[in-house]
């Protein structure tokens, strides 16, 4: 016995009007009847001003075909409300899907729940975003109000940098480098502090090939050093290895 697709459309026709508490309209009933059914998530508020969240609708727009249901019906999407730019083509792509699961059944009920669902996941993800979004001003705020406080992290390149620049404007490198220059050891404090000087004798006579037990003192050399007259006056004009006799 052939199915009487007709006569299916009308009854779930009748059916969905009695669903939707006469929020369906039928724009036509010939050759094939044509009618609207609206959705909005649950905020949704078409009285809201213009910059307040109104939440997202739209109405969804179903034509049956000469052999619906065991083909897909025409769905459209009209009057639109905050739809962000893909939303109509993912909308309807999510509807495509639907409809091939419920291929030769009566859908239209199921198609309407499945479109309302997937515009409150949509407005979810929204506000979610919009949270987030709120969330991170905040922090930015907050994070540029505790670096007033916080100041900048100090690192030991950062320390020796501001250090340098802060004694070359009080002067205090300058101070530094004259201090150092008046404290400069005369030719013989320099002798008597550089104990590398006390084998460089030695070190001459190796490198010249001679053993250190061929060396010879000559002891009378030092016998009348008890008799120097060792003046501290003349320090600064003593110069190692010099002879103080003009002979």
């Amino acid at each position: 016995m052939s199915r009487n697709y007709k006569e299916d459309q009308i009854n779930e026709v009748e059916a969905l009007d009695s669903i939707y508490c006469g929020e369906m309209e039928v724009l036509q009933t010939e050759p094939f009847h044509k009618f609207q059914i609206p959705i909005a998530t649950e905020e949704y508020n078409a009285d809201a001003a213009e910059d307040s969240e109104k939440g997202l609708a739209c109405k969804l727009v179903f034509t049956y075909t000469a052999l619906y249901p065991d083909e897909a019906p025409l769905v459209e999407i009209e009057e639109a409300e905050n739809f962000e730019e893909n939303f109509e083509a993912k909308l309807l792509e999510h509807l495509r899907k639907t409809i091939e699961e419920n291929i030769g059944m009566e859908m239209i009920f199921s198609l309407v729940s499945s479109a309302q669902e997937w515009l409150n996941v949509q407005w979810d993800e929204h506000k979610k975003n919009q949270e987030d979004e709120r969330a991170r001003r905040v922090q930015e705020v907050e994070e540029a109000e505790r670096k007033k406080f916080e100041g900048t992290r100090v690192t030991v390149e950062t320390f020796m940098k501001w250090k340098l620049e802060f004694e070359e404007s009080t002067g205090i490198a300058a101070k530094r480098e004259k201090n150092n220059d008046s404290k400069k050891l005369t030719g013989r404090e320099l002798f008597m502090c550089d104990n590398t000087l006390n084998d460089s004798d030695i070190k001459f006579l190796l490198e010249a090939g001679e053993s250190l037990e061929n060396v010879k003192i000559d002891e009378t050399l030092f016998q009348d050093i008890g008799e120097l007259d060792l003046d501290d006056d003349d320090d600064e004009d003593w110069v190692p290895g010099a002879d103080d006799d003009d002979d």
